[in-house]
């Protein structure tokens, strides 16, 4: 034991005086002229395109008379990021507050994606929000607009009105490696510009359906989430979104969702407003080495189809319960997760090739890829005081109608108007309204100081009602 102290001893008195063995010169070299990375220059390159989002609410009666406090700890525990600045004084209660206040929300952090205004965060930073206000690191405030979000990756697009933004680099998610410095920049708990940093702990954690995650050891807490993490080259390699916690605090272990990731489903809200996912109509669960062994398999390798959904893509093709999905369009699925993440990437319409190991032999089918229904988008109109959202295909069924959309919540002068919760607005002055996108493009038309005639379809029946605007 003790000459064994003493080998390590001496190994590293040697490599102190650079008298080192030809085979350790390489890797002493290496240590030295890594050292620890100084992110100063960084910091100055990219902290101008790192923003600031708050999120507010208009005051709403609640019948149980909580307070803001009690509903920001609540979303503390259902999510750690995106909730205002714990230990904030406790709001009055929601029913004695005016309809027209407005209160604060949620606490987040965003990237300038363009020099126009296009700002990238997390889909659950603004969800629910009555208005979105970005603050710049040179101070000033904008009012955003959400171009659209997507829960099931949790990226959202919103858009300032500015020009001549500091818009950041986008990096190269595949040539990052583990063990690599990265830096993230954000509002945690409302502190703006924080800089935290750490390494690359693991590629491709799979800890949603949808996508799988860059794994950190960033310090990222409320408030961090929607920032950008960057690697050493200045390029913004990942979205921080969430953390693993016991105690609700940053306990080591972060996620980011991958930069190629985020921009393609950003891309689909930039054109659309929402991501257009496919779906083949199958329940799935993994497959485990004593299956794998006991039907001929080998490997424990594919995804066991549980059930078929009836007139799905999957039934048509004439895939059976029982069978096991090893590649999907040449793609090959080796776990659970890999089979929605490959299916949601292709393009509803499409056909595609799907291989399935049916007793004892693998047979080779086609497959048309549907739609996966489209998650319900939801808007806030604030001068009539409506919430609405577009309709999804099974509504249109029930409602037996072409478009519209459905009224979520009206209070002030929708409310005056009588529109309620429920009610399907298919026309406004004389103009068509199959959707929320629609409904934009006619209110742009609509002089809002002059009373409106709305048609709404309610039931079986149709009114016209006439909002006024408020005095």
């Amino acid at each position: 034991m003790k000459k064994t102290a003493l080998v390590a001893l001496s190994s590293a008195v040697l490599v102190g005086l650079f008298v080192v063995p030809a085979t350790g010169m390489a890797q002493a070299s290496a240590a030295s002229v890594r050292g620890l990375p100084d992110f100063s220059d960084l910091v100055e390159q990219v902290g101008p395109s790192v923003v600031n989002i708050r999120t507010l609410e208009k005051a709403r009666s609640s019948a149980s008379g909580g307070s803001a406090s009690d509903d920001e700890m609540q979303e503390l525990f259902r999510r750690f990021f995106g909730v205002p600045m714990p230990n904030a004084p406790r709001q009055a209660p929601r029913q004695n507050r005016s309809p027209e206040e407005t209160l604060p929300r949620g606490v987040g952090s965003g990237f300038i994606l363009s020099s126009d205004g296009l700002i990238m965060t997390n889909a659950h930073v603004v969800e629910g929000a009555d208005e979105v206000m970005v603050t710049l690191t040179d101070k000033r405030e904008f009012k955003a607009r959400i171009v659209g979000a997507d829960k099931r990756t949790d990226v959202a697009v919103v858009k300032i009105q500015a020009t001549g933004l500091p818009a950041v680099k986008v990096g190269d998610v595949n040539r990052l490696r583990v063990g690599e410095w990265v830096m993230a920049i954000g509002s945690p708990f409302g502190l703006e510009n924080t800089v935290t940093a750490g390494i690359v702990s693991a590629k491709q954690r799979d800890t949603g359906d949808y996508l799988s995650f860059i794994q950190t050891d960033v310090a990222i807490n409320p408030g961090n989430s929607g920032g950008p993490l960057i690697n050493l080259r200045g390029e913004v390699v990942g979205i921080n979104s969430q953390i693993y916690s016991r105690s609700g605090g940053f306990m080591g272990i972060s996620f980011a969702i991958p930069m190629d990731e985020a921009m393609r489903v950003s891309e689909q809200l930039r054109t659309s407003g929402r991501v257009s996912r496919g779906r083949i109509g199958v329940q799935i669960a993994p497959v485990t080495k004593e299956v794998a062994e006991s039907i001929g398999l080998g490997k424990a390798q594919g995804v066991l189809v549980r059930g078929v959904e009836e007139g799905s893509p999957a039934d048509k093709a004439g895939i059976e319960a029982g069978d096991i999905i090893t590649r999907f369009d040449g793609k090959s699925v080796e776990k659970p997760a890999d089979l929605p993440r490959a299916v949601g990437n292709t393009k509803p319409g499409s056909k595609a090739s799907i291989t399935v190991f049916r007793r004892g032999s693998f047979k080779e089918m086609s497959i048309t890829v549907a739609e996966f229904e489209a998650e319900k988008v939801v808007a806030s109109v604030q001068h009539w005081g409506l919430t609405l959202s577009d309709l999804t295909e099974a509504q249109k069924k029930e409602f037996r109608v072409k478009g519209g959309v459905r009224v979520d919540a009206a209070v002030e002068a929708s409310a005056k108007a009588g529109i309620r919760e429920g009610d399907l607005i298919v026309a406004i002055a004389n103009a068509e309204v199959t959707s929320l996108k629609e409904f934009e493009t006619v209110m742009t038309r609509v002089d809002k100081s002059r009373p409106v005639s709305v048609l709404v379809r309610r039931g079986d029946s149709a009114l016209y009602v006439l909002i006024r605007p408020a005095p």
